[in-house]
């Protein structure tokens, strides 16, 4: 795999140059193909679409001497990591040149380490969202100069227009160009060329805290949803840590799986839904709040648990009965955590019984609101929830 800079060929080292003349095949993107020149003299192949397919090819080439061109680090939101998972060690080598990234802190002098860098020349732009944070600079890729309109767009949509953008074509190469605008003024040129990458300034705020506990009108429900004060105890049990699997059962919203994700970018959960449109609701939330790897599961549980992959916690928000914990307890591993809640009588003496045969903890949340009461003001009590945590 060797990483391609804007200067093509003659930006490569000794050893990349070594790689493509004895090269039999040479696979890549068509850019990265017309930067090579007339000196290679290897059969081109473009990579397909979609993405997955370039990958077959590359495995039926196997035995060959096969060349594989990526933009800069090929390890950076580039086909590197996904080849090397399905090659053995000794089979491949990379050659990376300088990220796009770096080249645009370079540029502008933001702190790196400092700075969220995100791939969105092939993802949804509400991968932003958790990001929208008065004065966080981010740097990300786009797909071309009609994916800047539609990122100014957005950054108008959810509050932030007042960001400023900087565009930044071919870095690091000889057609390099860079030129501000703010978001919500836009008139953007016809011009604008791939590879390109955005740099935004935000100003304003999209509304997602770092803490458990995100607003319910975050949120498109139909009642359906555990409320903040109960989530952000419900998260806190959860305790999600990275890379983590979560089954939300009985999702809803989507509310808890989704805080689950925001929680750590490697984080997965499964949202687990029988009813149809509640799990096209967590569906959606979740593309809004820029968590869109959520996986929705249509079925109903304990049932519609037996395909998926084992997680290391489960979360039960509604209708919990003696069969799904029978059952959960014989499919989770130890060590994984159980948060189930309750608002029955029912429920409550179930968890009791669970408890006391298997432990863990009991809790009983009761929470008041202040709310007018004539021309004064009065507490309106919530339905107590009975929470039951155990590690298995």
């Amino acid at each position: 795999m060797i990483g391609l800079g804007e200067d093509g060929a003659d930006g490569l080292s000794v050893a990349s140059h070594k790689a493509l003349t004895g090269a039999d095949v040479v696979v890549g993107p068509a850019r990265h193909l017309a930067l090579l020149g007339d000196g290679i003299a290897a059969r081109r192949l473009e990579w397909p679409v979609p993405f997955a397919d370039g990958i077959a090819l590359v495995m039926e080439m196997r035995g060959q001497r096969v060349v594989v061109l990526a933009s800069g680090d090929p390890f950076w939101f580039g086909a590197g990591a996904v080849l090397a998972q399905h090659l053995a060690a000794e089979e491949w080598v990379a050659h990376p040149a300088s990220a796009c990234f770096g080249w645009a802190a370079a540029r502008l002098g933001w702190r790196l380490e400092d700075t969220p860098c995100l791939g969105l020349h092939a993802a949804p732009l509400a991968r932003l969202r958790p990001y929208l944070a008065p004065n966080q600079q981010i740097f990300l890729t786009l797909r071309d100069g009609a994916a800047v309109a539609d990122l100014a767009d957005y950054l108008g949509v959810v509050g932030c227009g007042d960001s400023d953008i900087w565009v930044m074509e071919a870095l690091g190469g000889p057609r390099e160009r860079l030129r501000r605008f703010c978001a919500k003024d836009i008139a953007l040129p016809a011009d604008i060329q791939a590879p390109v990458l955005a740099a935004v300034l935000v100003r304003g705020w999209a509304g997602i805290s770092t803490a458990a506990g995100q607003r319910d009108d975050l949120f498109d429900h139909d009642g359906q949803i555990t409320k903040r004060p109960v989530r952000a105890l419900t998260l806190s049990t959860l305790a999600p840590r990275p890379g983590e699997l979560l089954w939300d059962i009985g999702a809803g919203s989507g509310s808890i799986s989704i805080e689950w994700l925001l929680a750590h970018p490697a984080n997965r959960a499964i949202a687990v839904e029988a009813d149809p449109v509640r799990a096209a609701r967590a569906r959606a939330n979740a593309q809004a709040l820029g968590v869109d790897r959520l996986q929705v599961v249509l079925a109903q549980a304990p049932s519609g648990l037996d395909d998926l992959p084992i997680p290391d916690a489960v979360f039960i928000g509604g209708g919990v009965d003696e069969e799904m914990l029978t059952r959960l307890w014989g499919v989770v591993p130890v060590g994984a955590r159980l948060v189930a809640n309750a608002v029955t009588l029912e429920g409550e003496a179930l968890f009791a019984q669970w408890q006391a045969r298997v432990g863990g903890n009991l809790l009983r949340i009761e929470l008041a609101e202040a709310t007018p009461l004539g021309r004064k003001r009065g507490w309106r009590s919530a339905m107590p929830v009975v929470q039951w945590s155990v590690v298995r």
